[in-house]
């Protein structure tokens, strides 16, 4: 679970600066979804092989994203940065630790 944690935060990773740049003008919550973001990858790293606690930053997402709903004006990218964090939410609930 927290390689899968890991992995998928890794392969957008390199999307996320660049939708916050592109979008956060018209779209400022973004900036926020970048901070989560951040915690998630800095929580995911310290945990190492255990499943980290990440209950908080996925509420957090739902609420700022409210429930990843994807801005009519927006790339392909942010689309995607979005549905695949939304994945991720739905796979970490699954985590053995959670619940």
């Amino acid at each position: 679970m927290a390689n899968t944690v890991k992995v998928t935060l890794d392969e957008i990773a390199p999307y996320v600066p660049v939708v916050d740049r592109v979008h956060g003008p018209t779209h400022p919550e973004f900036h926020e979804v970048r901070s989560i973001f951040d915690k998630l990858v800095e929580k995911t790293d310290a945990a190492g092989e255990g499943c980290p606690e990440l209950s908080d930053e996925f509420a957090q997402l739902r609420k700022v994203t409210n429930n990843y709903e994807i801005p009519g004006d927006v790339c392909e990218t942010f689309e995607e940065v979005y549905q695949t964090l939304e994945r991720l939410d739905k796979t970490y609930s699954g985590c053995p630790s959670r619940g």
